[in-house]
């Protein structure tokens, strides 16, 4: 297994790659390889942090960052960082890979001195990883909600303490429906279909924390 940045040469594997992993996965069909495409021209994409696995001859797994911010009630702005997409071959799945790129890329993270890495993600997939939901660190969307999918590694002991924070992440996730579709046309044609995964998402959304009374 080979861990290694993304080059140009990869992005038409990557691209395939994405598309493949979250193919009907949160609704018909995806965008999450539109996203790959549009992130790495964007300010806030992280080149430094991108990075794809190579097995058996072919890239099988990738993972981007971007900037995203911190901003409390005094109007502090603390820069923090955020993955996604983040996705390993459906052939390749549950070999450990995923977990090879979140500890190779967050090693890297921990020296760029901010005080953490937050996602939108599966608290399934990440709780094992020692990320925890934003309620634990007063850590809420923009709204001042506190999502299931909203976590947290915190990766300077102690940030967080009593202050309250929302997390601001990349306008780049903002993407035109319109575009990705005209985007995916350059793809060879996959049915587009119902699976049971986009009805946990849905759930998943829609759930949120609140604290104890």
């Amino acid at each position: 297994m080979n861990i290694r940045l993304e080059t140009k040469d990869d992005y038409n594997q990557v691209a395939e790659l994405t598309r493949e992993a979250f193919w009907n996965l949160y609704f018909p069909g995806c965008n999450e390889h539109y996203l790959c495409h549009i992130l790495r021209g964007h300010k806030d994409f992280i080149s430094e942090l991108d990075y794809v696995v190579e097995l058996d001859g072919k890239i099988v797994a990738s993972i981007m960052y971007t900037h995203s911010y911190l901003i409390n009630n005094d109007e502090e702005k603390i820069q923090t960082v955020s993955f996604g997409p983040l996705c390993v071959h459906p052939d390749y799945q549950r070999r450990g890979i995923g977990t090879a790129l979140i500890e190779k890329t967050k090693s890297l993270v921990a020296n760029m001195e901010v005080p953490a890495i937050i996602i939108y993600g599966d608290p399934h997939n990440y709780c094992k990883h020692g990320f925890k939901n934003g309620i634990d660190y007063q850590v809420s969307n923009m709204d001042g909600e506190y999502p299931l999918g909203l976590l947290v590694l915190e990766l300077q002991p102690g940030f967080f303490g009593n202050k309250k924070w929302k997390i601001k992440q990349s306008d780049a996730f903002n993407l035109d429906q319109d575009e990705a579709n005209e985007f995916d046309k350059r793809f060879q044609e996959k049915e587009k279909k119902y699976h049971y995964s986009q009805e946990l998402f849905k759930m998943m959304i829609r759930a949120y924390l609140k604290h104890n009374s």
